[in-house]
This record gives C-alpha cells, structure tokens and sequence, in this order.
C-alpha cells in the first residue's frame, strides 16, 4: 500500500510509536535481484544527502526471486522517514515495503 505523504494518521502513527531524532528500520523487497539493492541504497542516499552507502543488510529469497534490504537508520522527524518511504516507492523493482 502506497505511503500517503500527506496523511495525518501517517504521522500522528510515527510519533506516537517512535522516539525522533532516534532510530528507524525500513525494509524494502524487490523483483531484481541484480539490481535492486543497489537501486534502494542509492534512493536512500540521495533523500538522506549520505556521502557514503548506508549501513545495511541483503537476504535473498531461496528461489531467488526477491531480494530484500534492511536499513536502520537515524531519523530526525517522521517528516523525513515519509519522505524517505516516498522516495522509494518510486523504485521500479519494488514489490513491498515495510
């Protein structure tokens, strides 16, 4: 289901359930294996202004099929968590976000 940026429940969600600045975990899986991880951390780097790639995990489904990458990653408001789920719904290879 697609991020509302302009939800308000969105947000009143994110700061009821989570301490900013501090910590958040995104997790974004794909339909290419090749290339997607690659595709999520530039994403993220680009909205976040990262000199460097971002702290992170791969796992590859048994089949092959998917692959899914972990971030955990200081957020200062939920502002910036929406955007940064914006930012990578956009990715073509996206098959769903947590």
């Amino acid at each position: 289901m697609p991020v509302d940026p302009n939800s308000d429940s969105l947000l009143e969600s994110l700061e009821a359930n989570h301490e900013f600045p501090g910590e958040y975990t995104f997790k974004a899986i794909g339909g290419n294996p090749e290339s997607f991880a690659q595709s999520v951390l530039s994403a993220i780097a680009d909205e976040l202004s990262l000199a460097h790639e971002p702290p992170h995990s791969v796992k590859h489904t048994p089949n092959g099929r998917h692959v899914s990458v972990t971030l955990t990653l200081t957020m200062e408001t939920p502002q910036h968590v929406i955007k940064v789920y914006g930012r990578l719904q956009a990715l073509d290879d996206l098959v769903m976000l947590l």
